[in-house]
């Protein structure tokens, strides 16, 4: 148990703290496009670790959030919302997803979310007029193969499980609206309400749970998505703003991730389960990526959240839900950011909207 818990937390340690990794996204400090395939209940279905037979496991589960408060580093731009001209986002996310377990340790997991997202704001309407811009469709798939490092029959203190998955670039990365007031009218939307990225991105994964003593579990779910294209060619017009923003007039293929670390107890029944957990999560997209170039536009920065959650089970059922409520928000410099304030000689750094809170709850059925 001495050494589980010591792999566990060395991991843990290094991903949330190494320097350069721990950033994030703004207009969404969240990303709604589904890359995520890590389950979002508190404790693995520890029946995975410890059963040896073959089985389907089929997931649906719906994410929302509202994103409104724009920040500049970790200072609230109030005046935002005084003055009315905060960009709101809406976005629904329903995300789908096959799992087949072939053996007591190996998995493949594939999945696809659908986006339901809507975009309210002044700036992309003239500056003078509140319009929105809309997306729907399905997003980015993803494919992930998945192997628990212990046999559940000899270690039953807990177990780790590594993933690791590309993610396809299935969703419309230049989707369009109609923007009010603009020239042309038909433009891509916003890179926060996009459908996909454009990128082919590899997924790593560490999904984990450890016996605390009674009805106590630790658990973990830690996820870096790496994304090497540098753009994916499709125009924000933000140039058109400010000619200062010219270096900005295409998205950028940004690195995602997110890591979850918290404690859960656990009321048994002769037929069913219910697991009341607690704990903390961070996710964002980086100011750099890990290969590959960072150029155009994105919104960099993280959401560190508390997470209460809880999760109900009964035969094959398992019922999860979650509600992540933002302790910290700050949106990063960029590199675009960077590049202006050389040339200028002052600091720039963009704002972006977060939310104060997303409420995540699915369903997973086991056959």
């Amino acid at each position: 148990m001495k050494y589980l818990f010591s792999i566990l937390s060395l991991i843990i340690i290094t991903l949330i703290f190494t320097p350069g990794r721990v950033n994030a996204q703004g207009c969404v400090a969240i990303s709604g496009k589904g890359s995520f395939s890590i389950m979002e209940h508190p404790m693995l279905d520890t029946n995975l670790s410890a059963g040896s037979e073959k089985s389907w496991i089929f997931t649906s589960s719906y994410r929302y959030f509202r994103s409104f408060r724009h920040f500049k580093g970790t200072e609230e731009q109030k005046q935002r919302q005084v003055l009315h001209n905060e960009v709101i986002n809406w976005q629904n996310t329903i995300d789908l997803s096959l799992t087949r377990n072939f053996n007591r340790f190996w998995s493949v997991t594939v999945g696809i979310p659908y986006l339901i997202n809507t975009r309210s704001s002044l700036y992309e309407h003239g500056g003078k007029e509140r319009h929105s811009s809309y997306s729907h469709g399905f997003g980015d798939a993803r494919v992930v193969a998945s192997r628990w490092i212990f046999d559940s029959r000899k270690v039953h203190s807990g177990n780790l499980q590594l993933g690791l998955g590309v993610k396809l670039p299935t969703g419309d990365y230049g989707y369009r609206s109609y923007f009010y007031n603009v020239t042309p009218s038909s433009r891509p939307v916003d890179q926060s309400i996009q459908l996909g990225d454009g990128g082919v991105g590899i997924i790593a994964e560490l999904n984990g749970f450890l016996h605390l003593g009674g009805r106590f579990n630790g658990y973990t779910n830690l996820y870096y998505m790496v994304n090497p294209r540098n753009t994916n060619g499709t125009r924000t017009f933000r140039e058109t703003l400010s000619p200062t923003l010219a270096n900005e007039a295409i998205m950028s293929v940004p690195d995602q991730y997110l890591a979850r670390l918290g404690a859960s107890y656990t009321l048994s029944g002769a037929l069913s389960a219910l697991t009341v957990a607690a704990g903390a999560r961070i996710e964002g997209i980086p100011v750099y990526d890990l290969i590959g170039k960072s150029d155009g536009f994105r919104r960099p920065g993280y959401i560190f959240s508390a997470e209460p959650s809880l999760n109900y089970s009964f035969k094959r059922v398992n019922i999860f839900a979650s509600v992540p409520v933002a302790l910290k928000r700050d949106r990063l410099q960029s590199v675009t950011d960077k590049e202006n304030s050389a040339k200028t000689g002052t600091y720039v750094i963009g704002d972006a909207a977060f939310a104060d809170y997303s409420i995540n709850f699915g369903v997973s059925v086991k056959f």
